[in-house]
C-alpha cells in the first residue's frame, strides 16, 4: 500500500502541472481537463510520427521520493513540476511489472504500460537535472527514474492522501519499457 500524495493537471501541453485538491480520471481517456487526455496519443512528438497510435500515456505517476532523492542533489522538485499527474509515495513504480493495476483511492484504477522516456525539457527545467533521472546501471543498461504511465480502466476521483492498492499480474511478468 502507498499514499497518493498530490495531483496535477494541465489544460494545455505545457511541462510543469499546477497541483489540485483532486483530479477526476476518466475511463479510457485519462485525466479530465488534461491536454493528454484521450483515447489516441496526445504527446505531441509521437503525434507526428502517428496520431492514430493508442494512448498509452494518459495518466502520468511519479513517487515522491524521486524528488527527496532530487533534492538531496541539489535540485529542488515539487509534485507535478516533471508533468506528472500523480505523486506516490511508498510504491516502487519503477519495480512493477507491465500490466500492474494500481487502485487509486476508492474507485479510480490504472493499468501500468511502462516507463516515461525523460526528454532533454529537464534540462530547460533545470539544467543537469536529465543526467539525474536517466543513468546508466552497473551492467550499462539504460535506468529511467521519471516515473511510469498508465491508462485508466475504472475512472474516478484522486485526492492527495488516497491509499494505493497494487495489484501485480500473474507471472510471468514483463518488466517495464518506454512508452
Amino acid at each position: 500500500m502507498g499514499t497518493v500524495e498530490a495531483v496535477s493537471r494541465s489544460g494545455r501541453h505545457s511541462f510543469t502541472k499546477p497541483t489540485e485538491e483532486g483530479i477526476t480520471l476518466l475511463a479510457h481517456l485519462g485525466v479530465e481537463g488534461d491536454a493528454h487526455a484521450g483515447e489516441l496519443v496526445k504527446h505531441r512528438s509521437r503525434v507526428r510520427r502517428d496520431p492514430t497510435q493508442p494512448n498509452l500515456r494518459q495518466v502520468h505517476l511519479m513517487h515522491a521520493e524521486l524528488h527527496d532523492e532530487l533534492a538531496a542533489l541539489g535540485f529542488p522538485v515539487a509534485a507535478g513540476q516533471l508533468g506528472e499527474n500523480v505523486t506516490t509515495r511508498g510504491v516502487d513504480l519503477l519495480g512493477l511489472p507491465t500490466g500492474t493495476l494500481l487502485h487509486l483511492g476508492e474507485e479510480a484504477v490504472v493499468e501500468v504500460t511502462g516507463l516515461r522516456n525523460p526528454c532533454p525539457q529537464i534540462d530547460a527545467f533545470q539544467d543537469g537535472l536529465l543526467r539525474h533521472v536517466v543513468g546508466r546501471d552497473e551492467r550499462g543498461n539504460v535506468v529511467r527514474k521519471a516515473g511510469i504511465m498508465s491508462v485508466v480502466l475504472v475512472g474516478g476521483r484522486v485526492r492527495p492522501g488516497d491509499t494505493i492498492r497494487v495489484q501485480v499480474p500473474a507471472t510471468p511478468h514483463t518488466p517495464l519499457q518506454p512508452v
